[in-house]
């Protein structure tokens, strides 16, 4: 993948990589370093930045029925969620079967929210703790764990990020351990190539982008859906 990197954007990815290692970065320069980058150089630049080598050889094995292995999010769909979802520096963001921190990481980093990464494989658990140790984010925490039995942990989120974990059963349990936390105070649900089963408490948001589509949109961008919860919208006892 690095070798899809200009070498110009390599080097500008090695600066800010020490940059991040010594004294951190605020959100708003990692934007207008990343906003530099051509957009199909992106994916490669964050991973020469993160210093990301490939998938551990063991990925997937022994998972539970319904999980499926770890793969990357694309860096414009992570760009285009922060923007539906109103992500926010003051908000938690939980990436439910996180893999190797990449994108709940790189959440923060663009926007100074704390995150939170859920993931099964013990492997890549230490992978993403390692990657947080590498870059000096402080505010990063992996929980090792099946996401549709860990409710309690993920009670301080607000934005929940899907890229297709799981289906069925594990992510209607999922979902109905998010719906405590609804009620009290309101969360977006961001699922990208997940079909979301029914929930009345949650309504879609409309991107703005849909009200003029792009003449020809990019198929690697995935097919990203934003949620917000309703409860709090709702009058009490309803």
């Amino acid at each position: 993948m690095l070798a899809l990197v200009e070498d110009a954007h390599r080097a500008s990815a090695e600066q800010i990589r020490a940059h991040l290692a010594s004294s951190g970065m605020a959100p708003a320069a990692f934007r207008a370093a990343l906003a530099g980058v051509p957009p199909a150089e992106r994916d490669a630049w964050i991973d020469h930045v993160f210093g990301l080598e490939a998938i551990a050889d063991d990925d997937g094995r022994g998972l539970p029925r319904g999980c499926v292995p770890y793969l990357p999010c694309a860096v414009d769909t992570i760009l285009r969620m922060i923007e539906h979802a109103e992500v926010r520096g003051s908000d938690v963001f939980v990436d439910i079967g996180s893999g190797m921190g990449r994108a709940a990481v790189l959440v923060h980093l663009l926007t100074g929210a704390s995150a939170i990464g859920v993931e099964i494989q013990p492997v890549l658990v230490a992978a993403s703790r390692e990657l947080a140790a590498r870059l000096g984010v402080s505010r990063f925490s992996a929980i090792e764990g099946d996401a549709a039995r860990l409710g309690g942990s993920l009670a301080s989120g607000s934005v929940f990020f899907l890229y297709c974990p799981f289906s069925g059963e594990r992510l209607e349990q999922v979902l109905d351990g998010l719906e405590p936390i609804a009620r009290e105070r309101q969360i977006r649900v961001c699922c990208v190539d997940l079909p979301l089963p029914d929930r009345p408490w949650l309504a879609p948001v409309t991107p703005p982008a849909a009200q003029s589509p792009p003449a020809a949109p990019d198929p690697l961008s995935g097919d990203l859906a934003v949620y917000r919860s309703t409860l709090r919208d709702r009058p009490t006892g309803t």
